[in-house]
């Protein structure tokens, strides 16, 4: 997280460097490392022999926890930002245009044919080796994180525009917690086959989906830890795709919400362009102490 962190701030110095120069390449090359890192996590999913074995029991379960686990954090959020006051339209807000439903849904599209393409080729048993694959991720989510600082450090207003935020924004990580656990013991009700601990396990990976299935499939079985991976994956799945209209819909915490521990790094760009950038240090605040809950929330609900 540390090399992140430095990462993000040495693009951020370098857009205030470079704030007298146009950088319209910037978005573009933003947009392609994101349809990387997606094709580069379908082939990890579609390379993983659990989750094909089981993809149509296994996904079902996982579907439905990601379900609740997103719609309540999305509730929480929801709460909170009529609680601050917020109403107006995100794009109303920051005087920019609202996209249209074509370009949404082209977007979100041109992401799930990535991964999907992704997945097949894992699954044909095409992808690289795991190795390469991580270091590619990584490679891959440094670039991105460097481009994010770039355009936040580029933004002549954007310091103002903080400035501007609500502090009780700060509450926001607690909700999408409270929010996800609800979610998915709700999900656990009316879902005979996953238990309640078994089900708040799952959420409370909040996106995180490699850490939180390793700990799960070393404390309960391995078909959980498939399901808390899958759920996961969706989940994040779920942010790339639908934060615009989450956020013209519910308002922009809603957005970040729905992203869990996500927000700090592969889901931050489309929550920046989607919430508006001032939101941009509410996700990465998001995203770390989101992070930081996963390991402890996660082994609690194991061991109960």
């Amino acid at each position: 997280m540390l090399i992140l962190f430095a990462i993000l701030f040495g693009g951020i110095f370098s857009g205030r460097l470079l704030r007298r120069y146009p950088l319209r390449a910037l978005g573009r090359i933003l947009t392609i490392d994101i349809w990387l890192l997606l094709l580069v996590l379908g082939l990890e999913v579609g390379g993983n022999e659990r989750i094909i074995a089981g993809a149509a029991s296994l996904g079902i379960q996982a579907l439905l926890l990601c379900c609740g686990a997103v719609a309540g954090s999305i509730a929480a959020a929801r709460l909170l930002w009529r609680f601050i006051g917020g109403t107006t339209p995100y794009a109303a807000r920051n005087n920019e245009p609202a996209q249209s439903t074509w370009t949404v849904l082209r977007g979100s599209l041109t992401i799930v044919g990535f991964f999907a393409c992704g997945a097949v080729i894992g699954a044909a048993g095409f992808g690289v080796a795991g190795k390469d694959l991580s270091e590619a991720s990584t490679g891959l989510l440094y670039l991105l994180m460097f481009c994010v600082g770039i355009s936040l450090g580029h933004d002549t207003t954007l310091v103002t525009r903080i400035r501007a935020l609500d502090r009780r924004m700060i509450l926001l990580p607690l909700c999408t917690i409270a929010g996800t656990l609800a979610g998915s013991a709700a999900i656990a009700l009316i879902l005979p086959t996953v238990g309640l601990t078994d089900a708040l396990a799952i959420g409370s990976g909040l996106g995180y989906y490699s850490l939180s299935s390793i700990f799960i499939n070393e404390l309960r079985t391995a078909e959980l830890g498939a399901v808390a991976l899958l759920c996961n994956v969706l989940r994040e799945l779920f942010t790339l795709l639908a934060a615009p209209y989450v956020a013209r819909r519910f308002g922009p915490l809603a957005a970040i919400s729905s992203g869990g521990a996500t927000t700090f790094d592969t889901t931050l760009p489309v929550l920046t362009r989607s919430a508006g950038a001032q939101y941009a240090v509410v996700a990465i605040f998001h995203g770390c102490a989101t992070d930081f809950s996963v390991p402890f929330l996660v082994t609690l609900f194991c061991t109960i």
